[in-house]
This record gives structure tokens, sequence and C-alpha cells, in this order.
């Protein structure tokens, strides 16, 4: 089959299979006489595989060791599952600093009256940088009715 062909069965757009060939994620295709890429089965089964795993969050390099790993047949799955669980550990410390993030700007909107005022502690925050976001954790509990 042809690159878009390829694109339609495997939910991967061409532009991102060209990419991925380009950075040797996947083998470079076969050609045709007429320089043409071509598809086969398993060509497309690593580009479902290599989407499952972006939309799961994984880095290039680390679908890069995971389709390594799927190709050998004899692996050992406690590698798989380093991968796996390594991804889950840097997902939750995401979540959680984002989760912080959250929780500081819905403190910030709290604060805010939200009137004709000009005073806003929300642009104050952003101006005061970094450690305008450590001194409102250290502010004493009912300063901005926390």
């Amino acid at each position: 089959m042809n690159i878009g062909q390829a694109a339609r069965a495997s939910g991967v757009s061409a532009k991102m299979i060209r990419y991925y060939e380009q950075i040797g994620l996947v083998r470079a295709a076969d050609r045709t006489d007429s320089n043409y890429r071509s598809f086969d089965e398993r060509n497309v089964n690593e580009l479902r595989f290599i989407k499952r795993a972006r939309s799961l969050g994984f880095s290039v390099e680390e679908i890069a060791n995971l389709l390594s790993l799927w190709r050998d047949r004899g692996r050992p799955s406690r590698e798989v599952k380093a991968i796996a669980d390594a991804h889950v550990t840097d997902l939750e410390a995401r979540i959680a600093e984002m989760q912080a993030m959250a929780d500081t700007l819905r403190h910030l909107s709290h604060c805010c009256a939200g009137d004709d005022r000009p005073d806003c502690p929300i642009l104050s925050d952003l101006a005061g940088g970094a450690g305008a976001d450590e001194a409102a954790r250290k502010r004493p509990a009912g300063r901005f009715g926390r």
C-alpha cells in the first residue's frame, strides 16, 4: 500500500510517517520502481503501535525502546514493565505539578475581587515570578481568604 493508504489504515498521518522514518523510529519503507514508499501489514502494525504509545504519552525514545522490545519475541517482560512503571511515575509527577498549578490559580482567583478596582492578586503573583508562588504558600491562612 502507498503512504496514504498506510496512513488511513494506521491512523497516523503521512507527514508523521515520514517523520518517524526520518528519525529512525520506523524502518524505511520499501520503495517501488518509481521510488514511492510501499507499506505492508507489518509497517501498519508498527505505526498503530506507535500511535497507541503516543496516546499514552510515551516519548519518542521510550517508543523506540518499546518497539525494539516488541519486535524481539524473546524479550523479558520485566524490561517492558520497567519502561511502563517509569512512565507512570513521570505521569504522576506531572499530574501533581499540574494539580498544584490549578490549586494556586484557584486560590489566586478566589482572592481576586473581580470588580472595578485595579488591585489584583493574580497579576501581583504573576509579576512576582517564582518567588511570589513560594511567598503565597507561606502567607498566614487568613490573609487572602485561605
